[in-house]
């Protein structure tokens, strides 16, 4: 996936601090992604659904609202208003690039906010809200400060979620001057309402409410389990994978590649991505192979590695099962756990550095059942004649030959 820094203009000219996150193909979609209230473009959930967004095709474009993170402007000056108009300003810069977003994704008030700029940007087709309130006067409720000081004096210092912000009075007049039902109540655009059931900031009756006012196509999922700033791993994938699932029905489609024809038994390896992920077919399945995250994969299915343990696990525990099936003997279960390290030879003082590498495959074989002693060690001797084992240390050949790309 591909990351870059870039920067736009709000409407009053100042210079708002973006990521543009890409997948490694070329994006079927663009997205754009709003954090919560005083959050900013790198709190955890705005970047785990965004990278989860890109392994879909999809291109995110997360930015700090004016006054927050990295962008100008002053906080103090900002309000509900401003916010969406920075929403509508990052589709005026992705559309000037000819990748103008079809998909909006707000978390908390960020939610909120993409309501009402979706219906203001005409390239948009979906909209999927992550723990929004349902009016964006909401958040007044969580001003550790008596609004009536705010109203007297014009200004106050706030206190939310640790931090210590300034609001004017008109950010409490622009809040309590929206209407969500006048927006989202005649739009025609598909929307996903998410949310956790047992939210500490902002309650589920507020997602009820979003999506009792808004028409069909609409949607809604349970964060079970999550808190308000999906600040769990798991369910801020869940969620990401839950928005690209969704969002299928209404994003173009992604390319999908011709299945190729198989002789039994061959195997075809086929990129998936430019990076690790790998499409592989047999005559009748298919199946992934990547590298986890911390070699720089997705970690979308197992790796090279696992696949050869599993291919080795997998001949043993059968040719175990039929031949005590042949016997008739009591073997109620096996199971075979294995793992690969390289071990260096004590005894092989004398051989260069590559010869005195040893791989080792290790293998536990677990056999329940009423077996006696001499049934389960033959079961044991059997399992070195698995075809796969007699194949991994008997003498073994890799012949490769290349073939000339049709395109030269």
């Amino acid at each position: 996936m591909g990351r870059e820094k870039v920067e736009f203009a709000n409407g009053r000219g100042e210079a708002l601090a973006a990521l543009l996150e890409l997948p490694d193909e070329p994006a079927r979609a663009y997205a754009i992604f709003a954090h919560c209230f005083t959050c900013g473009k790198d709190n955890a959930a705005a970047a785990r659904i965004s990278r989860g967004l890109t392994t879909q095709g999809i291109g995110v474009l997360r930015f700090d609202f004016t006054g927050l993170g990295g962008s100008d402007g002053d906080f103090a000056n900002t309000n509900f208003s401003s916010n969406v108009e920075d929403l509508i300003a990052a589709a005026e810069f992705l559309r000037a690039s000819g990748r103008a977003p079809s998909l909006l994704i707000g978390h908390s008030l960020g939610g909120t906010a993409v309501l009402f700029a979706g219906a203001q940007i005409p390239e948009v087709v979906a909209v999927a809200t992550i723990g929004a309130p349902a009016s964006p006067d909401h958040v007044l409720k969580e001003f550790a400060v008596s609004l009536d000081e705010i109203e007297a004096s014009g200004e106050a210092e706030v206190s939310l979620a640790g931090r210590t912000f300034r609001i004017q009075k008109q950010f409490l007049e622009d809040l309590r001057n929206r209407s969500l039902d006048s927006v989202i109540g005649h739009w025609k655009r598909a929307l996903l309402v998410m949310h956790a059931p047992l939210d500490e900031i902002v309650s589920i009756d507020e997602a009820g409410r979003i999506f009792e006012a808004a028409r069909h196509p609409k949607s809604f999922v349970s964060l079970e389990g999550a808190d308000h700033l999906l600040s769990d791993l798991r369910r801020a994938q869940y969620a990401a994978h839950t928005i690209a699932a969704w969002a299928e029905m209404y994003l173009p489609a992604a390319e999908v590649s011709e299945t190729p024809e198989v002789v039994e038994g061959m195997i075809h390896v086929r990129e998936g991505n430019h990076r690790f992920l790998r499409d592989l077919y047999s005559d009748d399945h298919y199946w992934l192979a990547d590298e986890p995250r911390r070699m720089g994969g997705d970690n979308l299915g197992p790796d090279p590695y696992e696949h050869l343990l599993a291919s080795l696990g997998a001949c043993t525990s059968m040719t175990i099962r039929l031949y005590a099936n042949r016997k008739s003997w009591p073997l109620e279960d096996v199971q075979v756990h294995l793992s690969h390290n390289r071990e260096y030879r004590s005894d092989c003082g004398d051989c260069d550095e590559q010869n005195r590498r040893l791989e080792v495959l290790n293998r536990t074989i677990q056999l329940t059942g009423p077996l006696d002693g001499d049934q389960r060690a033959r079961l044991m001797e059997i399992a070195d004649r698995c075809p796969v084992h007699r194949t991994l240390t008997g003498h073994l050949e890799i012949r490769t030959q290349t073939v000339r790309d049709s395109g030269g």
